[in-house]
């Protein structure tokens, strides 16, 4: 591997020595995360205000735009995903999606019409939307130990979610959630990150030319029962997810509650807390308990949600959880999957995991939250009572079938003693080849 390989102690096979994350690395791949995020929360979390409140979409007009970032999950990051594993270096690959990236944000701010933002938005999703697993790829690729090293990188993501949202309030001049001005910040720094992108630690594609594709190797790990259950549950999971997504900003914008951008980055602001105690829960309850603790918290965020015209501090509360719900699910998630996948179809495992979930979860999340709220509103307004006791009762269900099913069993799913590397008792991950 590229800037520290792993090193295995032969006499005793539990105890593994990892070196520490070079700093000039660390830098770069902190850097990446922040202005990976960035770009993503300078105008996700209030762009369905600017579209219901400017350009006057409908609830189920705002769902499908929401729908087309799932849809560049779906379309395009497994052949993204083959890319970085087989045929382009993946510093390359991120400079090339996030300039183009930018010009498409652009377009997306100047466009008034709902079949225009929708191809613009969804030409946007098929190029952003691969560089989340291909972020997560590369710096897999550059740390030495997954579980120490990733949260201490991811949590720059967090910050850089947080950055944007507070130049949406603070710098963007008031109410600039209905104008175009975030999306014309994200434009910015899209086209900051392609150009940083080529700074990036060189990390070529590990698959070998003989080797089966990727795309079916990855898709061939659902054939563990285990590992099957856990993608199909994540990707159940993210149904609900999408309803935050999507109508958060118009509830807080229906209950009265000022600065919507800022209110939400409290979620960001809880998620850089659980993202570094992440390593610890792991370590104190297994990958196991912190995923159901992650999971019981969508439940009760919606929950909430459901009851915040009884007391706005309910709705705190739900914005809060967000750091449990994204890191103690969605974080551990692609630690488990890089524990679990074979080291020469990292990046294939990752965007299925990404595919399964931002993609095919999100779409039908998105499309769901939309047809869900537009059905319970009247010319009174939202019940949003009604709107958030679904995803709220989803996320009970997926739980309850999680813990009925899912046991976790140590090694990568192809079996990594018969390539002769001892199984971290700690991770359940073998070390595996170095490039």
């Amino acid at each position: 591997m590229a800037s520290g390989a792993t090193t295995v102690n032969t006499a005793n096979p539990t105890d593994i020595a990892r070196p520490p994350l070079a700093m000039d690395v660390r830098l770069r791949l902190s850097v990446m995360m922040f202005l990976q995020f960035a770009v993503w929360g300078s105008f996700w979390t209030v762009w369905n205000v600017y579209l219901d409140k400017t350009l006057h979409f409908n609830k189920v007009q705002i769902g499908q735009l929401y729908s087309t970032m799932a849809l560049g999950a779906i379309i395009s990051t497994m052949f993204a995903g083959q890319l970085a594993d087989r045929v382009l270096s993946s510093e390359y690959l991120m400079a090339l999606f996030h300039l183009g990236g930018a010009v498409l944000l652009f377009v997306m701010a100047r466009v008034h019409s709902y079949e225009a933002a929708y191809w613009a938005a969804l030409g946007f999703a098929l190029l952003y939307n691969p560089t989340l697993a291909i972020s997560n790829s590369l710096a897999f690729h550059n740390i030495p130990d997954a579980t120490r090293d990733f949260p201490t990188l991811r949590v720059l993501g967090t910050i850089g979610w947080i950055a944007a949202g507070l130049a949406v309030d603070f710098l963007l001049g008031s109410n600039a959630e209905v104008t175009n001005k975030p999306l014309l910040m994200g434009a910015v720094l899209s086209l900051g990150l392609g150009v940083f992108s080529l700074a990036l630690p060189h990390t070529p594609p590990t698959g070998q030319k003989g080797d089966a594709i990727p795309f079916l190797r990855a898709f061939g790990l659902l054939k563990d029962f285990n590992f099957g259950v856990f993608f199909i549950v994540s990707f159940a999971i993210t149904i609900a997810l999408a309803f935050y997504y999507t109508f958060t900003a118009n509830f807080l914008t229906d209950l009265h509650i000022p600065k919507q951008a800022t209110v939400q980055t409290f979620g960001q602001m809880s998620e850089i807390i659980f993202m570094l105690l992440l390593p610890f829960a792991l370590r104190r309850f297994g990958m196991k308990g912190v995923l159901v603790v992650g999971m019981s918290a969508w439940a009760v965020r919606y929950g909430c949600f459901s009851a915040g015209h009884l007391w706005i501090g309910l709705v705190i509360i739900g914005v809060v959880l967000h750091g449990v719900c994204f890191d103690f699910f969605l974080a551990a998630g692609f630690i488990h999957t890089d524990n679990k996948a074979p080291v020469e179809i990292r990046g294939s495992a990752q965007a299925l995991f990404s595919f399964l979930t931002y993609g095919v979860g999100m779409y039908i999340g998105n499309i769901l939250a939309g047809w869900v709220s537009q059905h319970f509103t009247t010319p009174a307004g939202t019940d949003w009572t009604k709107v958030w006791m679904v995803p709220a009762i989803g996320a009970a269900v997926c739980l309850a079938l999680f813990l009925i099913l899912w046991r976790d069993k140590p090694g990568r799913v192809e079996d990594a003693e018969m390539h002769g590397f001892p199984v971290d008792p700690i991770t359940g991950s073998a070390p595996g080849p170095t490039a």
